[in-house]
């Protein structure tokens, strides 16, 4: 029972949300924008809020950390679940965020893969030529110029299952900033791994939390030893920050 109530008290406002989206895609782009700006705004918040009333599950952001933020950035973090993308809607600043996700992503997942789509999130292929994804990653870091958006990259470049830190991959990092230079604030994010699965979201809600943390802010990087010297402190940085969050908590 506890199982049933966890999956309908987080996924049918989701797969409401999707159907919604859906029929005003089919009306008008502009009516599917408008939704989506009303979901990285204000349902990204009422999602936890569901969360905290019925799971027991709350979100903790470390909103002292965002005073270091400068008007435009590229972040980085770790990444543990879907849920991930409206965590970081709702901690920072929701209608400026743009996520670099694998082409994955962009298929068969209600509602994400209709905003990334709509909203113009950047779809990396995995398959198929390495040039045709940097240029991609080209594009896009040209458009968040253009557009003042936030990119969010996830290093790793797919979920951990348990938690763990897993390699940092340099490529698209570096593509990024060789296109558009900007400072790079390394974030840390803890306990969606526990929700990765109905089976996670029936055990490792109650009384548990999902966090995240701005842990510093670097300086736009003027070259490739710096990039990479960056891309090693901040996972670095985020393991020292998932080791004290998780001995604080025993």
């Amino acid at each position: 029972m506890r199982l049933l109530i966890s999956v309908l008290a987080v996924f049918m406002p989701i797969g409401g949300l999707a159907i919604v989206h859906l029929a005003a895609y089919s009306v008008s782009r502009r009516a599917a924008l408008r939704l989506n700006r009303w979901i990285s705004t204000v349902f990204a918040h009422r999602i936890f809020s569901v969360m905290g009333t019925y799971l027991g599950f709350r979100f903790e952001g470390n909103r002292e950390s965002l005073s270091m933020l400068p008007e435009r950035y590229l972040v980085i973090s770790n990444h543990q679940s879907l849920l991930d993308i409206p965590l970081f809607m709702r901690y920072l600043d929701g209608s400026r965020l743009r996520f670099v996700a694998k082409e994955e992503l962009a298929r068969h997942v209600p509602l994400v893969s209709q905003m990334l789509k709509t909203d113009r999130h950047c779809v990396i292929p995995r398959k198929g030529s390495p040039s045709r994804a940097m240029r991609i990653m080209d594009d896009f870091a040209l458009e968040v110029v253009k557009r003042g958006w936030i990119p969010v990259l996830f290093p790793e470049g797919t979920r951990s299952r348990d938690g763990n830190l897993g390699t940092f991959h340099a490529a698209g990092f570096r593509r990024f900033l060789d296109t558009s230079p900007m400072p790079v604030a390394v974030c840390a994010i803890d306990g969606g791994w526990k929700v990765g699965s109905l089976e996670g979201i029936a055990r490792g809600t109650k009384g548990g939390s999902y966090r995240v943390e701005v842990l510093k802010v670097f300086p736009a990087p003027s070259g490739k030893a710096e990039q990479v010297r960056i891309l090693e402190e901040g996972k670095e940085l985020i393991q020292r920050k998932l080791e004290e969050w998780r001995a604080g908590s025993r």
